[in-house]
């Protein structure tokens, strides 16, 4: 992986990962916030293969997530969709990622944008200290999580792995990926949280029907 010493970067590059199962309104703020506070050129949305952490029967296919989050960054910019994990059979692990992506942005810097729960069990990923000599972690702070629980947490993760930490006041979406599903699946609306076109295609694909859930 690209060394953090190194001061010739090019490019500020963000890495929002996730099941995005489905994408919804939260994701683009937090990339958004992120993309602000860093002063990033991009922000790189990548949707995960096979996810080790989570339950593989409640995952839509990864052509349709994929799609749902081509749809939902279309309008911006500086969004952009990587296919680095959806690419490559086995679990997706953030490290290998990384190792991709290093490789493929030899000119860049990387930004690993995270929300606190994620942040805070970080330590507990598979070779977290490649994850963290790879790229600056950039940690949402919320109302569920202290200030000073997060600071701890990033102490320990710079005294352990010789981390880069950013943690960031950000704005949220009071609601996740699988309580919209659970409000899909029971036919209520959803338009305050997911983009219309992307409601448009789970509607036109029956993603989330209560077959499912």
């Amino acid at each position: 992986m690209t060394p953090m010493n190194n001061k010739s970067y090019l490019k500020k590059i963000g890495i929002l990962g996730g099941t995005f199962n489905p994408v919804h309104n939260g994701h683009l703020i937090l990339a958004e916030n992120a993309k602000i506070y860093c002063g990033l050129d991009k922000v790189l949305f990548i949707p995960s293969g096979v996810s080790y952490l989570k339950d593989a029967s409640l995952i839509v296919d990864k052509q349709h997530r994929l799609k749902m989050c081509e749809l939902a960054i279309r309008g911006h910019k500086d969004f952009e969709l990587s296919t680095v994990e959806t690419d490559r059979s086995g679990d997706s692990h953030t490290y290998k990622t990384l190792d991709i992506l290093c490789k493929n942005y030899p000119d860049a810097h990387f930004y690993l944008i995270t929300g606190a729960d994620t942040f805070l069990f970080m330590g507990n990923w598979v070779k977290p200290e490649e994850i963290f000599s790879g790229c600056t972690v950039v940690c949402a702070m919320r109302d569920a999580h202290s200030a000073a629980e997060l600071e701890t947490a990033a102490k320990c993760y710079e005294e352990q792995y010789g981390a880069d930490i950013v943690i960031m006041d950000s704005k949220e979406v009071d609601i996740s990926s699988s309580a919209i599903r659970e409000m899909l699946a029971a036919g209520m609306d959803c338009s305050d949280y997911l983009d219309k076109d992307v409601i448009e295609y789970i509607k036109e694909n029956d993603l989330y029907g209560n077959d499912r859930y």
